[in-house]
């Protein structure tokens, strides 16, 4: 069965309806969340993004911020590019820094990074592609603390990511961020769900 790659109008449920089953939907989330991230060095986390997480942040917006029907085509268009489309992978990476004056000391020095995202595997490497909606490093050169990027793939690409036990390294090549990790398996087999 492929993917969804788009969220309509049909697809969101009155808040009341929403508010019944928000516990249930929300832990289901969480569950299918454990497999869809990896840690990149001390303080970036790639949260790998699906139509089912951003079904779930459309509903929690609209549940919290109570916006009603004026709201719901604002959050389509923020979230629905976010869906990977069937021949990519997308990630929200954000740089998680509690203590202000660190955080604020990292991120100006990583403007740029979201230029800087790689995937490598059997001999490929897929560069991300930052969201176009606006520029995530500020005139000065400091990065925002959350990135979205995509990963185009090619159909050989996603032939080899998608086979069991290939081994697969996210990272950055930024000079000031320059770390990567190791995608467990059970990750990787997740992610290529997302592939049509």
């Amino acid at each position: 069965m492929s993917a969804k790659h788009e969220i309509t109008r049909d697809d969101i449920l009155d808040m009341q309806a929403y508010d019944a089953i928000r516990k249930e939907r929300r832990a289901e989330v969480v569950n299918r969340k454990k497999h869809r991230r990896a840690d990149i060095g001390p303080y970036a986390t790639a949260y790998f993004e699906c139509y089912d997480t951003m079904l779930h942040q459309v509903h929690e917006m609209l549940f919290i911020e109570r916006g009603g029907e004026e709201q719901i085509d604002d959050e389509l268009s923020a979230y629905n590019p976010l869906i990977p489309n069937g021949r990519e992978l997308v990630t929200t990476i954000m740089f998680e820094i509690d203590d202000p004056v660190r955080r604020k000391m990292v991120l100006s020095k990583i403007g740029g990074i979201e230029e800087t995202v790689f995937l490598k595997f059997d001999g490929e490497t897929v560069t991300g592609e930052p969201e176009a909606d606006l520029d995530r490093t500020t005139a000065d050169g400091k990065a925002s603390s959350v990135q979205f990027v995509h990963f185009p793939f090619t159909d050989e690409q996603v032939a080899r990511f998608s086979t069991p036990g290939t081994e697969v390294t996210l990272g950055f090549t930024h000079p000031e961020y320059a770390h990567m990790t190791l995608l467990p398996e059970a990750v990787r087999a997740e992610l290529a769900g997302d592939f049509d």
